[in-house]
């Protein structure tokens, strides 16, 4: 496992970045475990998976200073993705939101952040609040999360909207919603898909369909589910794990290549959609 061998998608910018990352939804919620969490995050790096993504709402901030803590002295290391709150989404609030995420992650600048659902304020004013946060040289990019077609499509007529560099939405073998209409959307004007809990939070895993082709590639259910979710172009995948064995699988998933009688397999299982779903969120 060389971290040079990770694989990469492009940002609409042009830079690349690893399309298996780190995510650290419900971690820095409990003291005890922190140290844990923050060894496994730099674990981890050690593997290539440099994408780190965060959020203010993870923990009340408490993600954000495990983060911190797991990337002190190689911030160089990181592509790191935060995000803000629909509450705290007006211009104003947005610029302070973002403030106070660089103190808890100790750095000056976030890579890509996003804006983490829609809420009350216009995205206009949001936008506007990005692109301040460029020039400033606190953010490099921004992005939005849980983002269906027709926001999408509003987001695209707002001005400044285009700069969008990425969506992260929930996708997984058990939520392929986003296959029908929204990966396409975003495939077609070159926007990665991040997809969070992409082994839907372990549920799926007892699956006898995911354990039969676990069984044939000699690995386990929850890296054929990851394996899934990456082989799909522009796609981005954000596991998280707090335990080092299962970073050791997650890294794995990068080097299983699903045949095309597997994934015949898995559509049995869990059938593509063949109609518009609404977006679906956890």
């Amino acid at each position: 496992m060389e971290k040079d061998d990770v694989r990469t998608t492009t940002l609409p910018s042009g830079e690349r970045v690893p399309v298996l990352g780190q995510g650290t939804w419900f971690m820095g919620e409990d003291q005890h475990q922190f140290k844990q969490e923050a060894d496994a995050l730099r674990f981890g790096l050690d593997l290539g998976l440099s994408l780190i993504d965060t959020a203010e709402m993870y923990g009340n901030g408490g993600a954000e200073e495990v983060v911190a803590e797991a990337i002190d002295g190689r911030r160089g290391e990181v592509f790191l993705v935060s995000k803000v709150l629909p509450s705290n989404a007006s211009r104003k609030g947005t610029l302070l939101a973002c403030e106070r995420s660089l103190m808890r992650l100790k750095c000056e600048t976030i890579d890509l952040y996003l804006l983490h659902w829609r809420g009350g304020y216009p995205l206009a004013e949001t936008v506007a609040a990005f692109e301040e946060l460029i020039k400033a040289g606190k953010i490099r990019y921004w992005g939005v999360s849980n983002f269906d077609t027709d926001d999408l499509e509003e987001l695209e007529n707002t001005a400044g909207g285009n700069a969008v560099a990425t969506n992260q939405v929930l996708y997984n073998l058990t939520r392929r919603g986003a296959e029908y209409d929204l990966l396409p959307w975003c495939q077609s004007r070159d926007v990665p898909v991040m997809a969070y809990s992409p082994i839907e939070q372990g549920r799926m895993l007892g699956h006898p369909a995911l354990a039969r082709v676990a069984k044939e590639c000699g690995t386990t259910p929850a890296v054929v589910a990851l394996a899934f979710v990456i082989g799909h172009d522009g796609v981005i995948a954000i596991p998280k794990s707090s335990t080092l064995q299962h970073i050791r699988d997650n890294r794995s998933a990068l080097d299983l290549q699903l045949t095309s009688e597997q994934l015949a397999i898995l559509d049995e299982a869990f059938p593509p959609p063949r109609r518009k779903r609404p977006l679906e969120m956890l």
